[in-house]
């Protein structure tokens, strides 16, 4: 049985999840504007997932028979000074989420709630990656970033990232 506790949490994580759509279309938005369409895709296709990932929060706590709880989603920040000044966020914004995951298996570990810990086992691997790729881009750009050609063919690069939907049976 679902915890009160942990019920508020997955709730709120449905709307973490949205909002971290949002924060990656934004994102998306600024490269776009900067004629970096590879990075535009790459945030375009992370928004995918992000949306995905609180579809996947949705429909296990309505298998839990839980209500869900929809919240107005904060409109994400878009004062960016540069391309690294995004990517940092990204990487920012990914060790939160995971900080927020912990949260939950947490709560969920202090009422032997084993079957949201089983689900939420795919999140923390999944986390785990979306931390390295983050920190990947951010490793590519000290790299390249400063070099035209070199951007270009990073930009080249992000473009070819395609969407796949998770995984996760529920």
């Amino acid at each position: 049985m679902v915890s009160a506790k942990v019920h508020e949490l997955l709730n709120a994580q449905i709307n973490k999840e949205f909002y971290s759509a949002y924060l990656y279309l934004e994102f998306s938005n600024y490269f776009k504007d900067k004629s970096l369409d590879g990075f535009a895709n790459w945030y375009m296709v992370q928004a995918q997932e992000e949306r995905d990932h609180a579809m996947l929060f949705y429909t296990y706590l309505q298998n839990e028979n839980m209500t869900v709880t929809l919240e107005a989603i904060d409109k994400p920040k878009n004062d960016f000074t540069d391309y690294m000044s995004v990517l940092t966020a990204g990487l920012e914004h990914e060790r939160y989420v995971t900080s927020l995951i912990n949260e939950i298996y947490a709560a969920a570990y202090e009422t032997k709630d084993f079957r949201t810990m089983q689900f939420l086992d795919w999140f923390v691997k999944e986390q785990g990656e979306e931390e390295t790729n983050a920190q990947d881009l951010i490793d590519k750009m000290n790299l390249f970033g400063a070099d035209a050609r070199s951007l270009y063919l990073l930009n080249q690069e992000l473009a070819a990232r395609v969407y796949a939907a998770p995984s996760l049976v529920l």
